[in-house]
């Protein structure tokens, strides 16, 4: 499979919100590993925050949107909570927000690629560490970020308690340089 992974556009947003739409109808279906829910998380407006911020990345499969992340050197307020390997004031560090694939394409190497681009990336802007959060029963996830290098740091509440996740681990990927 041909994958392309590059900056979204304005003109992306269309198609990420279809994707998050069609992502959260497949997880309602089944098991919803990361708890999202539609309208909620994730909804056009984290696409397009995304594309405003140059934030967010699509990898594309013949032209189809096949997954999105978004890379930012803001954390949540719970990491700076948390003992990590080293104290940053997050500008050499990025957070991996909003990384999702579409349905069709699961289980095809998409969130490999996205966990790959996002290590490349991350080295090339002399980040010294990529950290994550992931709701603590998305066992898909979790197994994909420990084989991509992640460690597991700490569990903490982000304040999603409302919807059912009150626990979310963090994980944190050093990068040699």
């Amino acid at each position: 499979m041909d994958l392309i992974v590059e900056v979204g556009t304005v003109n992306d947003i269309d198609e990420l919100e279809q994707l998050y739409n069609d992502l959260n109808d497949y997880l309602a279906e089944g098991i919803n590993y990361p708890g999202w829910i539609k309208g909620i998380y994730p909804i056009r407006e984290d696409a397009a925050n995304g594309i405003k911020e140059n934030a967010l990345y699509v990898a594309r499969c013949n032209g189809r949107i096949a997954g999105s992340i978004i890379l930012r050197h803001k954390p949540e307020e719970a990491y700076y909570k948390v003992k990590w390997s080293f104290e940053s004031d997050y500008s050499d560090v990025f957070v991996i927000y909003t990384f999702a694939v579409h349905p069709n394409f699961l289980k095809c190497g998409v969130g490999k690629a996205l966990m790959d681009f996002a290590t490349k990336h991350a080295i090339m802007n002399n980040a010294k560490a990529l950290r994550l959060d992931v709701y603590e029963k998305n066992m898909p996830a979790i197994k994909l970020y420990e084989k991509c290098g992640f460690k597991y740091v700490d569990t903490v509440d982000l304040g999603y308690g409302e919807h059912g996740l009150d626990w979310f681990k963090l994980y944190e990927k050093q990068l040699v340089r």
